[in-house]
């Protein structure tokens, strides 16, 4: 008999029960789950996290809220503050299982971590490695439950930039902590031409190598100290300070967190701590008050009370107490949408071969998907609202801002990613208000070390032990400004300039010249330039111009003398002669004078011989009166007077003329009778690079590059000069001859001291740049500065100009210009305007007069009505014109009353311009 069958629907609905009851029984929530911590156990920062995680381990399983009845299970390693036995450590945990680990403490420990992290997928939450290096995407599942260094870092810079400083000093622990963090502060530092310089100390210093490293810090000049170091140990850099006497009033101490984390854990007495602390500035991580964290305080009051914890919590503590409740949210969320939690062997892992199991290491299959809960976190904590960034960091991040004081820490003020630093501390730290508050930062007062109230320089330019080292110029020529003498001795105008100045700086600067050249060639400003640049030597003194090219790589100090390039060629002195007071005017000019002379002269005579009895008289004497008239007008000494509007109308644009002609050449003949005259033709640059004639110059001055690059001249053009004496002879040579050059281009200081020495030669135009000189010294020295302030007050109290007078003014101190003599040689040119006005004015009022006497004249003949004169032809008609033209007015006038005829003006037109004419 054949077994009976199931009914295949029966077996469908029991096949279905079977599988949701495995699926059920698959998805059931944990009962535990493992996480881990890597601490360090005997650190400052160790022993609180300890207690703190151990708090919040046992808060979220006594919380029914959260993780719904699955339980965490905490294993705890010992890293001991070293990287292998961190990495050995978290083996161990991944061993069993863990999903997650709180920590690691220190930075070096998890650099190496996070990579058996990736391969594993455990994701990292920290609550003290600030490293910023630990945020780039080699290390995707590490996230940082505290704010990264590199917001710290942004504070301390800038609040060193609040007060001014430019150069600093950092000493740091050197291992990736203090490495990376500091870095961080150079790039910071850098966006504001701020300096900083590295002193790296290993972990485990004795002290002796401190105070060592300390002294020699001295040397470097700057005096403010950024001290990042570990707070188990970074305490004991100031008790060294102490001893070097690096505590009084010059020097500035800018401490990062770690200090506030030694100081609020501190187990020994405050007080006696604080006394080799005066001054301190320090940032400390704020944490808000809140009920939760006075919640938490009470609890950690009573762990201390029972002998359980032994230190006072601080913000690491707040921040590892929150970093395992985003934990347990985070697991929470994934156990709600997964319900279990899963291994996987790493196949990677399997095929290596060795002595070690790796096959026991498991993948956590939802490493990913913690990760992204973790991310999306957003919560209030302890220390504040609790949410990622992009860059998996801790959002937001505000820092306290304290400062040690007669042995009392005060809260100086705040600073906040947003807001930069403030007296208070705004109202949200997440959101950008649109104000610009950062240009209203400030802070409030602050006691510096020594007891200090007043803001410390921060640097000192030198000390007896490292003087300043400042370049000088050996100049072999025009010595006046800066050169060595055979003992040694380093003189010059600017050398006394740079002395003056460095007595008014209200600071002591131990200072020591270095000469610079062999002594027989003028060294190059530029490679002067680049050694200070190159900070082979602490500054520049000498003949140094100011040019824009070089402000890029140095800094130069308020000019303290004029410069500019200006054109040097001889002069000749022009000596007087019989024939001296017709220079003035040119051949032409004077043959237009003359003509006008005549011109005016026959005008005024047929305007006014008719009415004025004073040009009348026999033709001898009216052509006498012709030509002395106008001539004796240029002296008002005529004896004619005019009596006709047109006659004193042309008198009057003549007098004007003659005012201008006249002031013109007493001007120009006092200007050739007393000045020097060029011997050239050259008067100013554009004449000067229009010709193709030889330039020279002074070797090794900026003047050649400058007249190539800007003036276009070629090359060829330049003959380099050494000596005064060697410029004297090349203008005197002339350009036509072998060595000789048409004109010299040189600075004006330069061109003073050779005008002082040469006679013969001058300046033409005007300078054609505006510089100066200056004292040099490196990108960011603070020395540029208040050498500027002196050398104004030198201005302002004359004593520049006497320094100016003493060396280069033994002879006389106005350089001689050389004028041309073209300029004061008058040509028509220049009063073209006015002879035209006065002629047009003449033939205006004589053709006036003509048409006037015409018009009497046929008046006259229209009322004779004498036949015969139609037939005489039309040169007696003329004849008949100039006749009467010589008539007095009142013998036409006399004439007219004696006719009767009254033919009208028509018919005497006619008649007047008959076929005969």
């Amino acid at each position: 008999m054949r077994p009976q069958l199931m009914d295949f629907p029966k077996l469908g609905l029991f096949l279905v029960l079977i599988l949701g009851w495995n699926d059920s029984f698959n998805c059931e929530r944990p009962g535990v789950v493992n996480i881990g911590a890597i601490l360090a156990y005997d650190s400052v920062i160790g022993r609180v996290a300890k207690a703190a995680i151990e708090t919040a381990v046992h808060d979220v399983n006594s919380d029914k809220n959260v993780l719904a009845g699955t339980r965490l299970n905490l294993i705890m390693m010992n890293s001991n503050c070293n990287a292998f036995l961190g990495a050995i450590g978290a083996l161990k945990i991944l061993d069993r299982e863990a999903v997650a680990i709180v920590g690691p403490q220190v930075s070096t420990t998890a650099h190496m971590i996070s990579f058996i992290s990736n391969g594993l997928q455990i994701p990292l939450v920290s609550f003290a490695a600030t490293d910023p290096t630990l945020s780039s995407l080699q290390y995707p599942f590490f996230l940082r439950m505290t704010p990264s260094d590199s917001y710290q870092m942004k504070a301390v810079a800038n609040l060193i930039h609040y007060y001014g400083w430019r150069q600093v000093i950092a000493i740091y622990v050197d291992n990736e902590f203090g490495r990376n963090g500091i870095d961080y502060l150079d790039d910071e530092l850098a966006n504001s031409t701020s300096k900083i310089y590295k002193i790296a100390l290993p972990m485990e210093i004795s002290q002796d190598k401190m105070t060592e490293a300390l002294r020699n810090s001295r040397v470097i000049g700057p005096r403010v100290y950024v001290v990042h170091a570990s707070p188990d140990s970074g305490l004991d850099i100031f008790s060294v300070a102490q001893q070097l006497n690096m505590m009084t009033d010059e020097y500035v101490w800018l401490v990062t967190d770690w200090f506030c984390t030694a100081l609020g854990s501190s187990e020994s007495n405050l007080l006696n701590t604080l006394n080799h602390l005066q001054g301190i500035v320090g940032f400390c991580q704020y944490v808000p008050v809140s009920s939760q964290k006075n919640g938490f305080m009470s609890k950690w009051e009573e762990l201390h009370k029972k002998g359980m914890v032994t230190s006072k919590v601080n913000a690491y503590g707040f921040y590892a107490y929150d970093t395992v409740w985003a934990v347990a949210r985070a697991i929470d969320d994934l156990l709600r949408d997964s319900g279990n939690v899963t291994f996987s062997s790493n196949n990677e892992l399997v095929n290596m071969n060795g002595k070690i199991h790796f096959d026991q290491f498991k993948s956590f299959d939802d490493g990913y998907l913690l990760l992204q809960k973790l991310l999306l976190l957003n919560f209030t904590g302890i220390t504040g609202q609790i949410q990622f960034d992009k860059n998996r960091n801790l959002k937001g991040g505000a820092y306290q801002i304290i400062n040690i004081g007669r042995n009392i820490v005060h809260t100086v003020g705040y600073w906040t990613s947003h807001f930069g630093l403030s007296i208070s501390l705004p109202n949200s730290l997440h959101e950008n208000d649109e104000r610009n508050l950062r240009a209203k930062q400030v802070l409030g007062n602050i006691t510096w070390p020594g007891e200090n109230t007043k803001t410390p320089r921060g640097w000192v330019a030198a000390t007896n032990e490292k003087p300043l080292l400042i370049l000088v110029p050996r100049r072999v020529s025009f010595v006046e400004f800066a050169t060595v003498l055979d003992n040694h001795t380093v003189t010059g105008y600017c050398i006394d300039v740079f002395e003056a100045a460095i007595k008014l700086v209200p600071y002591a600067i131990p200072h020591k010249y270095v000469p610079f050249g062999d002594g027989i060639t003028s060294p190059s400003s530029w490679t002067l330039v680049n050694m200070v640049a190159n900070q082979t030597m602490d500054a520049g003194v000498g003949d140094i111009t100011i040019a824009k090219n070089r402000t890029k790589i140095v800094d130069f100090t308020q000019p303290y003398i004029t410069s500019g390039l200006v054109i040097v060629v001889p002069v000749k002195t022009i000596k007087s002669s019989a024939w001296s007071f017709l220079r003035p005017f040119s051949l032409d000019m004077w043959c237009v004078i003359g003509a006008y002379f005549l011109l005016i002269g026959a005008v005024v005579w047929l305007l006014e011989h008719r009415v004025n009895s004073d040009f009348r008289g026999p033709p001898k004497r009216q052509c006498l009166t012709i030509f002395l008239f106008s001539f004796s007008s240029l002296f008002h000494t005529q004896k004619e007077n005019t009596v006709t509007f047109l006659g004193r109308f042309v008198m009057v644009v003549w007098f004007f003329l003659l005012l201008v002609i006249t002031s013109s050449y007493t001007a120009s003949l006092t200007s050739f009778l007393t000045i020097q005259q060029l011997a050239s033709p050259i008067s100013g640059i554009d004449s000067l690079i229009a010709t193709n004639e030889p330039i020279g110059f002074q070797e090794s001055s900026f003047a050649r590059v400058y007249m190539i690059d800007v003036l276009k001249i070629r090359p060829s053009r330049l003959v380099p000069l050494r000596t005064p004496e060697d410029y004297a002879k090349a203008l005197r040579l002339g350009p036509k001859r072998s060595g000789g050059v048409a004109a010299i281009v040189d600075e004006l200081p330069y061109v003073e001291i050779f005008l002082q020495k040469f006679n013969g030669f001058g300046l033409v135009g005007e300078p054609f740049t505006r510089r100066g000189w200056g004292f040099v010294f490196p990108r960011g020295s603070p020395l540029a500065i208040d050498l500027s302030s002196a050398i104004l007050k030198l201005s302002e109290n004359g004593q520049l100009q006497m320094i100016h007078d003493r060396w280069l003014c033994k002879n006389n101190c106005t350089p001689k210009p050389a004028k041309s003599s073209d300029p004061y040689r008058l040509e028509l040119s220049c009063f073209r305007g006015l002879f035209l006005v006065c002629g047009v004015v003449s033939f205006g009022a004589l053709l006036i007069f003509l048409l006037r006497a015409i018009r009497q004249f046929i008046r006259f003949k229209s009322k004779q009505k004498d036949p015969a004169d139609s037939s005489k032809g039309c040169s007696h008609m003329i004849y008949s014109f100039f006749d009467f033209l010589d008539e007095k007015e009142e013998a036409i006038k006399k004439m007219f009353k004696q006719q009767n005829n009254t033919s009208q003006p028509e018919d005497a037109i006619a008649y007047f311009f008959s076929p005969y004419c």
